[in-house]
């Protein structure tokens, strides 16, 4: 008979809690979301199952000495794991837009205001009971406004690991939802005259200027925001990789192989904070809260600067393509261009938009080094 006790209170069922119940639901409702609504399935999946493993009792599996726990800290907290994808969203990245137009990195430096407002906004926070955001934690929340996953994950895995869990699922499904947020906004902040601006084409861009244009970078960011170099480096190696011409198979590799195997460990580490002591707490819905707000407002900011630059160059730039930005490559331009094209049949904005895209990433990197620069340890 003790021996039956013993097996029973052994097993997964003698230990789940409503709380780890809920948790594993949560888990199956991201892969869901991946599988059915192809809501960033390449993240959704692995974190989704992470979370459905490290919440079943006993087997430890998200633990500390768990295969996830171990994952976990030697690529996330040791903040490898985001620099790799860095280096593999730099070989896939075609930065000739941002190089053709230079302007267009005010759109997306513009957009990273949704950063910095929410940042107040998550210390104002405290002034309601069961939050208590430090200024690291206010700062990791606030860095969801720039729509990049992985920049995401760096910041909250320096400032604030213990929110780790709650940021990146929020990063991320927000991420997946620029179809459906940044529309309305889209249409609020523009006339369908000025959503109807037709742009010129972009200029060529030469070879050599791809090939600068990394190291032009570099240099920039390492003399004035070190603290954003690894980011941007990696970021900047990977474009140097697809841009040289002469390490094809190094391209290939960041592109396919390594960003693929990094994002099936990362998925599965982040899945693994989804623990329900963590993620069950009010602090995780004001996060949800505020991420949505910083995103908005970033879009927001974006479009607004899209209308200055409109009226400063007498009509020649469509105001939309500042909603691209926020990041999240290339869904965002994907996006501008569906909306040019509802006001006005022949108007494609897709490579226009893929200039502020690009500056969007480059601008949250220089936003999480900005704060991991004035918030950190």
């Amino acid at each position: 008979m003790d021996a039956l006790l013993t097996l029973w209170q052994a097993t997964g069922v003698a230990n789940l809690g409503w709380q780890q119940a809920l948790m594993v639901v949560i888990g199956c409702g991201l892969i869901y979301l991946a599988i059915a609504k192809r809501f960033e399935p390449l993240l959704l999946v692995p974190i989704g199952f992470g979370a459905v493993l490290s919440n079943i009792p006993v087997a430890g599996i998200g633990g500390p000495d768990g295969l996830f726990g171990m994952i976990y800290s030697v690529g996330v907290e040791t903040g490898i794991f985001p620099l790799l994808i860095f280096m593999g969203v730099g070989a896939l990245t075609d930065f000739g837009a941002l190089i053709a137009r230079p302007s267009t990195l005010l759109l997306g430096a513009a957009a990273q205001f949704g950063i910095f407002a929410t940042l107040i906004g998550a210390v104002a926070l405290n002034a309601l009971p069961g939050f208590d955001f430090t200024l690291q934690d206010a700062s990791a929340i606030a860095i969801i406004g720039g729509a990049d996953g992985p920049t995401a994950i760096f910041l909250a895995s320096h400032l604030a690991p213990d929110l780790l869990g709650a940021i990146a699922v929020a990063a991320y499904s927000y991420m997946a939802l620029v179809p459906i947020i940044q529309p309305p906004i889209m249409r609020l902040f523009t006339t369908k005259k000025e959503r109807a601006v037709v742009m010129e084409q972009p200029r060529p861009v030469s070879r050599l200027e791809r090939i600068f244009f990394p190291f032009v970078v570099l240099i920039l960011c390492g003399l004035l925001l070190p603290s954003a170099a690894p980011l941007i480096g990696m970021l900047m190696f990977g474009n140097l990789l697809r841009e040289s011409g002469v390490v094809e198979r190094l391209s290939r590799a960041a592109q396919n192989e390594i960003i693929n195997i990094v994002t099936i460990m990362l998925g599965l580490a982040v899945g693994s904070r989804l623990s329900a002591d963590k993620f069950l707490a009010i602090e995780t819905l004001g996060i949800l809260v505020l991420g949505a707000l910083a995103f908005s407002i970033g879009t927001a900011a974006g479009l607004v600067m899209g209308k200055i630059m409109c009226w400063a160059t007498g009509g020649k730039v469509n105001p939309l393509i500042g909603a691209a930005g926020v990041s999240a490559v290339p869904m965002a331009a994907r996006v501008v261009n569906r909306v040019g094209l509802e006001s006005n049949p022949h108007n494609f904005l897709l490579m226009h938009a893929m200039g502020p895209n690009v500056a969007g990433v480059l601008g949250s990197a220089v936003a999480a080094g900005v704060l991991l620069a004035l918030t950190g340890d």
